[in-house]
């Protein structure tokens, strides 16, 4: 048998299966683990990984590089934190299939769910497809940093099969409903892993349209569940407000009974009136009675990222901001620095649209500057308006002062999920829950406002080595949580641990210095678009199918991801 075609050597290995750490060697050929152990054989390539963590390779199973993937080979930020496999295609939003009629409103409808700039989408999709088996084809034809798998959305099947109509969420049809079920399966068996919904009223338009899939009734959802019936794979994902939460999980009971497939919903404080415990325990009950759903849960809260490089920040809406809000940065800095101007910032009110905003930021209690490297579970004691308490100041007159701060580069952080008690221990107990899984990192969206793909990075040193607050989780399940277990959620048996005849996708890790970087902007997106972009220090080396594609936070030029099918 020939030689390994990588070895990596002496590390200190957490397989992803839960199991304690061990020393050993991990040799790859032709893309797949072929030893785990004291390897004798030499690769065509060592990496020396004595006293760094040995892990496989992440499993993201919520990004929305949908777009993304069409125009760029690398899926930055998730990249940078590991992640060797990404799903994308989730809350109900994407591009295919889509009518050439139709390609305003789907890029409507990304910019307004997933605050990703229609001026990017317009500049970089090139809409080579029509079908969603077409869609399937033109990525796969591309090659990427990472394995990618795609999903179905409901919000482009049901203007795909009802046009107008489904964008003004009219109930359909049971031609309509048949409709979709062939497409739906006709997309399964082309390689799609999944199909995903979103029945949430914070996913809107740019338009400031409900999503097309929020009223979809029974009929029409088990129409699409039967789709992955008559395919017999995929996996359902969905993301619900849960106003009425018995009819609404009935609902969704049903398209896990009817098609058979699994489920995951998300999961988190704050984002349904009927609390996190509520729905927990009522996924917790169908898995009791035979069904498969799961909580898609996050390690950190879902926080607003606030500033004078981000869309928002505290003063975005009131009008002496506005006069200067389209100036260059410097220029911006220059007239927000004028005294005069600054007491008319102060003294004005935030206009109505910005209230819900004005409410998490809970007056300043709920609003911190994002250090470097960030805290994602920070003290009370350590918010705007506790410091300008504390100073005996105004707490709109300190932030103001701290915007201005280090150039304009100061970014302010709100959560709006996960963290109502000011502490993470709410996340703790989802990610322990046996019928959760690790996800919502929303890698690729939201670009100005939230960046989360690091979520990743989040959950390895936050808490198998950071957090001081409270309790911590050990490394083993960390680590199995995120490869593993969201391998599974999605279907994938081939990844996610590290044993002879799985992928070799693998992370070699210096523990002691992982951590997140500030997030910050770039100016990469077609048009010239901004985004949040966010690096973390301490991987070693990444490695997708036996290659090496990033060293120390760089990219190798290494390009072996495939679209999974």
């Amino acid at each position: 048998m020939s030689d390994p075609d990588l070895v990596i050597r002496g590390g200190s290995v957490l397989d992803g299966t839960g199991a304690a750490e061990r020393t050993a060697d991990v040799a790859i050929r032709d893309g797949v683990v072929v030893e785990v152990g004291q390897v004798s054989a030499r690769g065509r390539r060592e990496i020396d990984a004595a006293g760094a963590l040995v892990t496989p390779g992440f499993v993201d199973i919520h990004t929305h590089y949908d777009g993304q993937a069409t125009w760029a080979n690398r899926m930055t930020p998730s990249s940078y934190h590991g992640v060797t496999t990404a799903v994308m295609g989730n809350c109900g939003v994407g591009f295919a299939p889509v009518r050439p009629s139709d390609h305003d409103l789907l890029i409507e409808l990304m910019e307004g769910v997933e605050d990703i700039p229609g001026a990017a989408l317009h500049e970089g999709l090139s809409w080579d497809w029509e079908s969603f088996p077409e869609y399937l084809d033109y990525l796969g034809g591309r090659r990427f940093d990472m394995d990618l798998g795609a999903q179905l959305p409901h919000g482009a099947l049901r203007v795909f099969v009802m046009g107008q109509r489904g964008a003004d969420r009219a109930p359909a049809t049971e031609e309509d409903a048949a409709e979709m079920r062939r497409l739906t399966a006709e997309a399964m068996r082309a390689g799609a892993l999944g199909f995903s919904s979103s029945r949430t009223l914070n996913h809107r338009s740019s338009r400031g349209e409900p999503t097309p899939s929020l009223t979809a009734e029974a009929m029409e959802l088990n129409a699409i569940a039967l789709g992955l019936k008559d395919a017999g794979r995929g996996v359902l994902e969905m993301i619900s407000d849960f106003q009425d939460l018995d009819a609404e999980f009935a609902l969704l009971e049903a398209m896990v009974a009817v098609s058979g497939r699994p489920m995951s919903i998300s999961l988190a404080q704050g984002l349904s009136p009927n609390g996190w415990r509520r729905i927990l325990d009522r996924i917790t009950a169908a898995n009791g009675a035979g069904l498969v759903m799961r909580g898609q849960v996050a390690p950190r809260p879902i926080g607003i990222l606030l500033g004078l490089t981000t869309t928002l920040n505290p003063f975005t809406s009131r009008p002496s901001y506005q006069e200067v809000a389209g100036l260059p940065l410097t220029e911006r800095l220059r007239a927000l620095a004028d005294p005069e101007r600054r007491a008319r910032i102060l003294a004005e009110a935030p206009a109505p649209g910005i209230a819900r905003l004005f409410r998490l930021m809970d007056d300043g209690r709920k609003l911190w500057v994002l250090g470097d490297p960030p805290d994602y579970e920070p003290a009370p004691e350590d918010s705007v308006a506790a410091r300008a308490a504390a100073a005996g100041r105004d707490t709109w007159d300190l932030a103001y002062e701290l915007m201005l701060g280090r150039e304009g580069r100061v970014i302010f952080y709100t959560p709006f999920a996960n963290y109502a008690d000011n502490n993470l221990d709410c996340c703790r107990e989802m990610l322990l829950d046996e019928h959760t899984v690790p996800g919502l990192g929303d890698g690729g969206a939201h670009v100005g406002t939230i960046c989360d793909a690091s979520f990743v990075t989040t959950l390895l040193a936050h808490w198998g080595r950071d957090r001081s607050r409270g309790e911590r989780i050990d490394l083993p399940t960390l680590v199995r949580r995120q490869t593993r277990d969201t391998a599974a959620a999605v279907g994938l048996t081939d990844r996610g641990v590290l044993a002879p005849g799985l992928r070799g996708d693998v992370n070699v890790i210096d523990f002691a210095n992982l951590r997140n970087r500030a997030p910050e902007i770039v100016h990469d997106l077609p048009a010239g678009g901004a985004r949040l972009e966010q690096r973390a220090d301490g991987f070693l080396a990444t490695v997708v199918a036996g290659e090496v594609t990033y060293e120390r936070g760089e990219h190798t030029g290494a390009l072996p991801g495939r679209l999974i099918r």
